[in-house]
Protein backbone atom coordinates (compact mmCIF):
# COMPACT_ATOMS: atom_id res chain seq x y z
CA UNK A 1 0.00 0.00 0.00
CA UNK A 2 1.65 3.23 -1.01
CA UNK A 3 1.16 6.72 1.48
CA UNK A 4 -0.77 9.55 -0.01
CA UNK A 5 1.16 12.67 1.08
CA UNK A 6 -0.64 16.08 0.79
CA UNK A 7 1.62 19.04 0.34
CA UNK A 8 0.45 22.63 1.35
CA UNK A 9 2.46 25.96 1.36
CA UNK A 10 0.53 28.50 3.87
CA UNK A 11 0.73 32.38 5.19
CA UNK A 12 -0.08 31.63 9.07
CA UNK A 13 -3.50 32.76 8.63
CA UNK A 14 -3.87 29.64 6.41
CA UNK A 15 -4.29 31.05 2.81
CA UNK A 16 -2.72 29.64 -0.05
CA UNK A 17 -1.84 32.37 -2.22
CA UNK A 18 -2.48 36.67 -1.80
CA UNK A 19 -3.48 39.16 -4.27
CA UNK A 20 -0.74 41.08 -5.63
CA UNK A 21 2.13 39.55 -3.57
CA UNK A 22 4.71 37.15 -5.45
CA UNK A 23 4.77 33.81 -5.24
CA UNK A 24 5.96 32.04 -2.23
CA UNK A 25 4.99 35.59 -0.87
CA UNK A 26 8.62 36.34 -1.70
CA UNK A 27 9.70 34.51 0.62
CA UNK A 28 11.45 31.38 -0.74
CA UNK A 29 15.21 30.90 0.17
CA UNK A 30 18.15 28.78 -0.74
CA UNK A 31 17.66 26.16 2.30
CA UNK A 32 14.38 25.81 1.18
CA UNK A 33 14.88 25.89 -2.57
CA UNK A 34 17.35 22.90 -1.74
CA UNK A 35 14.62 20.95 0.17
CA UNK A 36 12.52 21.09 -3.03
CA UNK A 37 15.11 19.69 -5.31
CA UNK A 38 15.67 16.87 -3.18
CA UNK A 39 11.90 16.19 -2.57
CA UNK A 40 11.90 16.39 -6.71
CA UNK A 41 14.40 13.36 -6.32
CA UNK A 42 11.96 11.10 -5.02
CA UNK A 43 9.58 8.78 -7.30
CA UNK A 44 6.05 9.78 -6.67
CA UNK A 45 3.06 10.46 -8.61
CA UNK A 46 1.19 13.57 -8.51
CA UNK A 47 -2.77 13.80 -7.99
CA UNK A 48 -4.37 16.91 -8.58
CA UNK A 49 -7.44 18.69 -9.72
CA UNK A 50 -8.33 20.79 -13.24
CA UNK A 51 -7.81 24.10 -11.27
CA UNK A 52 -4.25 23.27 -10.58
CA UNK A 53 -3.83 21.49 -13.68
CA UNK A 54 -4.47 24.53 -15.50
CA UNK A 55 -2.17 26.27 -13.68
CA UNK A 56 0.53 24.05 -13.79
CA UNK A 57 0.46 23.25 -17.60
CA UNK A 58 -0.18 27.11 -18.36
CA UNK A 59 3.39 27.35 -16.54
CA UNK A 60 4.96 24.81 -18.61
CA UNK A 61 3.34 25.63 -21.91
CA UNK A 62 5.11 28.88 -21.12
CA UNK A 63 8.35 27.76 -20.52
CA UNK A 64 7.87 28.38 -17.09
CA UNK A 65 11.38 27.82 -14.92
CA UNK A 66 11.86 24.32 -12.71
CA UNK A 67 9.01 22.59 -14.83
CA UNK A 68 10.77 19.55 -15.94
CA UNK A 69 10.61 17.91 -12.92
CA UNK A 70 6.60 18.30 -12.85
CA UNK A 71 6.72 17.42 -16.92
CA UNK A 72 7.91 13.83 -16.43
CA UNK A 73 6.09 12.81 -13.08
CA UNK A 74 3.22 10.99 -13.76
CA UNK A 75 0.25 12.92 -12.85
CA UNK A 76 -3.63 11.76 -12.35
CA UNK A 77 -5.92 15.01 -13.03
CA UNK A 78 -9.42 14.96 -11.21
CA UNK A 79 -12.01 16.58 -13.26
CA UNK A 80 -15.36 16.72 -15.00
CA UNK A 81 -14.49 19.99 -17.12
CA UNK A 82 -11.32 19.08 -18.98
CA UNK A 83 -11.15 17.07 -21.87
CA UNK A 84 -8.61 14.38 -23.21
CA UNK A 85 -6.25 14.21 -24.53
CA UNK A 86 -4.48 16.30 -21.64
CA UNK A 87 -1.39 18.66 -23.05
CA UNK A 88 0.79 18.19 -20.26
CA UNK A 89 2.85 15.66 -20.19
CA UNK A 90 2.59 12.15 -18.26
CA UNK A 91 -1.32 13.53 -16.99
CA UNK A 92 -4.15 11.33 -17.11
CA UNK A 93 -7.71 11.89 -16.83
CA UNK A 94 -9.79 10.85 -14.87
CA UNK A 95 -13.44 11.51 -14.15
CA UNK A 96 -14.88 9.42 -11.68
CA UNK A 97 -15.09 9.76 -7.80
CA UNK A 98 -12.30 10.78 -6.81
CA UNK A 99 -12.02 9.19 -3.33
CA UNK A 100 -12.69 5.34 -4.76
CA UNK A 101 -9.61 6.43 -7.53
CA UNK A 102 -7.19 7.38 -5.15
CA UNK A 103 -8.07 4.79 -2.50
CA UNK A 104 -7.00 1.58 -6.18
CA UNK A 105 -4.29 4.06 -6.95
CA UNK A 106 -2.97 3.26 -3.24
CA UNK A 107 -3.37 -0.16 -3.20
CA UNK A 108 -2.15 -0.89 -7.14
CA UNK A 109 0.12 2.52 -7.68
CA UNK A 110 4.06 1.23 -7.80
CA UNK A 111 5.43 4.89 -6.51
CA UNK A 112 4.07 7.45 -3.62
CA UNK A 113 1.40 9.52 -4.22
CA UNK A 114 1.58 12.86 -3.63
CA UNK A 115 -1.07 16.06 -4.04
CA UNK A 116 0.16 19.83 -5.37
CA UNK A 117 -2.38 22.31 -4.36
CA UNK A 118 -6.35 21.19 -5.49
CA UNK A 119 -7.67 22.00 -2.13
CA UNK A 120 -11.31 20.59 -2.87
CA UNK A 121 -9.02 16.92 -3.69
CA UNK A 122 -7.49 17.02 -1.15
CA UNK A 123 -10.43 17.79 1.53
CA UNK A 124 -12.01 15.10 0.23
CA UNK A 125 -9.07 12.47 0.01
CA UNK A 126 -8.60 14.08 4.18
CA UNK A 127 -12.38 13.44 4.98
CA UNK A 128 -12.46 9.61 3.41
CA UNK A 129 -9.18 9.12 5.56
CA UNK A 130 -7.23 8.34 2.81
CA UNK A 131 -3.89 10.95 3.76
CA UNK A 132 -1.02 9.46 5.43
CA UNK A 133 0.52 12.45 5.75
CA UNK A 134 -0.20 15.96 5.89
CA UNK A 135 2.87 18.44 4.92
CA UNK A 136 2.68 22.32 5.42
CA UNK A 137 5.27 25.14 5.05
CA UNK A 138 4.29 28.01 7.13
CA UNK A 139 5.35 31.35 5.55
CA UNK A 140 5.66 34.50 8.00
CA UNK A 141 3.02 36.68 6.46
CA UNK A 142 -0.54 37.42 7.79
CA UNK A 143 -2.68 38.19 4.93
CA UNK A 144 -5.78 38.95 6.16
CA UNK A 145 -7.11 41.55 3.31
CA UNK A 146 -5.13 40.04 0.59
CA UNK A 147 -5.51 36.28 1.19
CA UNK A 148 -7.46 33.31 -1.12
CA UNK A 149 -7.93 29.92 -1.39
CA UNK A 150 -8.47 29.55 2.56
CA UNK A 151 -6.71 26.07 3.05
CA UNK A 152 -8.76 24.79 6.04
CA UNK A 153 -12.11 25.93 5.17
CA UNK A 154 -14.93 23.02 5.08
CA UNK A 155 -12.13 20.41 6.78
CA UNK A 156 -13.49 17.92 9.43
CA UNK A 157 -11.86 17.94 12.41
CA UNK A 158 -8.44 16.25 12.39
CA UNK A 159 -6.04 15.50 15.14
CA UNK A 160 -2.22 15.91 13.96
CA UNK A 161 0.50 14.39 15.23
CA UNK A 162 3.93 15.81 14.67
CA UNK A 163 6.37 13.94 13.11
CA UNK A 164 8.98 16.08 11.34
CA UNK A 165 9.76 19.94 11.71
CA UNK A 166 12.65 22.21 10.78
CA UNK A 167 13.10 25.75 9.77
CA UNK A 168 14.07 26.78 6.12
CA UNK A 169 16.29 30.30 5.84
CA UNK A 170 15.50 31.41 9.24
CA UNK A 171 11.94 31.70 9.04
CA UNK A 172 9.80 29.61 6.70
CA UNK A 173 8.42 26.36 9.41
CA UNK A 174 7.83 22.91 7.31
CA UNK A 175 5.29 20.74 9.92
CA UNK A 176 4.78 17.26 9.31
CA UNK A 177 2.05 15.57 10.75
CA UNK A 178 0.28 11.88 10.54
CA UNK A 179 -3.57 13.12 10.46
CA UNK A 180 -6.77 11.55 11.87
CA UNK A 181 -9.83 12.39 10.76
CA UNK A 182 -12.22 12.92 14.63
CA UNK A 183 -15.80 12.34 14.22
CA UNK A 184 -15.89 15.51 16.53
CA UNK A 185 -13.57 17.50 19.55
CA UNK A 186 -12.50 14.85 22.10
CA UNK A 187 -14.30 14.04 24.99
CA UNK A 188 -12.41 15.55 28.29
CA UNK A 189 -10.50 12.59 30.29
Amino acid sequence: MQELTVDFITSLDGFGAAEGWPGLWGLGGPEYFAWLDRLGEEEHALLMGATTYRLFAGFAESGGEDMDDLARRPKVVFSRTLEAPLSWGNARLVAGEAVDVVRTLKAESEVPLRTIGSLSLCRALLAAGLVDRYRVVVFPVVNGATGHDRIYDGWPDVRLDLVESRTFDGRLQLLEYLPTVLDGPPTAA
